[in-house]
């Protein structure tokens, strides 16, 4: 059994995208602008925002923070919202930026994933980038879709002719990384199955897995009765669970009953450590890409 680590692969890739950066500046061109929008104080939002300006650092971006205060009592007016985004859309030293979900419910998240201009989107939302990215064409990848693909390529994981099973349909993971998968690509030319809370016979359907993407939220739900002897794992879940014995009172936990699941596996991602790190770094990804597109 093999453990997939993200972290290094999104170590080396960083790394390789700081020299392409520096060689972009000596030739005198700008380093690449990444900002990113924060409405409110989710902790989890407050973490993954705070992980994605440590990673403009060491790619040498250049990267901007905007904070909005939203509470119950005193709630962010939307429309303020959107006039920043209109005006990131219109700054030309601004590569691309990313608002940073989820918002709180009196936001229309789609309305803000929309008001992004494709250009710019290089968290890969914009229905324009799914959609291009659903035939193949050239776009922003979702990010964690993204990072699970180049995990895959990484570590000579074959897809070609394999059978993908992804349990969870979100419009973030599921659906663009079964569309990923099926492209003739390498990572790619697989036959994707993506099941979902409707799903019959679900188990039986996780065993036919060459590889198997847990993507649904739950802790521990895969467990080792469900995985094929030999199996690639990609557990996708971040859970914060109660811990008493950490600092902070909690600890994230995975998708996969990891401890049992394993010992069956090729491969496997751990949680934390496996797809979180790369899902940061494909967001470094597209923003050199979109620096790029104005060269």
């Amino acid at each position: 059994m093999t453990i997939i680590d993200g972290k290094k692969v999104s170590a080396d890739i960083k790394a390789e995208i700081a020299r392409e950066v520096e060689a972009r500046v000596a030739e005198g061109k700008r380093r690449p602008h990444l900002a990113a929008i924060l409405v409110g104080h989710d902790g989890g939002s407050e973490t993954y925002v705070a992980h994605k300006v440590k990673a403009c650092e060491e790619c040498g971006f250049k990267s901007t923070l905007i904070r909005f205060e939203s509470t119950e009592d005193a709630p962010l007016d939307p429309a303020e919202l959107m006039a920043t985004i209109e005006k990131l859309n219109a700054d030309p030293d601004v590569d691309g930026f990313i608002v940073q979900l989820p918002l709180p419910k009196h936001i229309d998240e789609q309305a803000v994933i929309e008001a992004v201009l494709p250009e710019k989107d290089v968290d890969g939302f914009h229905p324009v980038n799914v959609g291009k990215q659903s035939i193949g064409l050239p776009c922003f990848h979702s990010a964690t879709p993204a990072g699970i693909v180049e995990l895959l390529r990484r570590y000579d994981i074959p897809t070609r002719g394999k059978r993908v099973v992804i349990v969870g349909r979100s419009n973030i993971v599921g659906k663009p990384l079964a569309a990923m998968l099926m492209q003739k690509a390498q990572p790619g030319d697989a036959t994707v199955t993506v099941c979902h809370s409707a799903t019959e016979d679900l188990a039986d359907i996780c065993r036919e897995a060459d590889i198997l993407v847990a993507a649904l939220g739950r802790p521990g739900f895969i467990t080792a009765d469900m995985v094929k002897p030999g199996a690639t794992v990609i557990d996708v879940g971040t859970t914060r669970v109660a811990d008493a014995t950490r600092k902070s009172g909690f600890r994230l936990r995975g998708d996969v009953d990891y401890d049992a699941v394993s010992p069956k596996c090729s491969f496997i991602t751990p949680v934390p450590g496996g797809v979180g790190p790369m899902t940061i770094c494909s967001l470094m990804q597209n923003t050199l890409q979109a620096a790029r597109a104005k060269d």
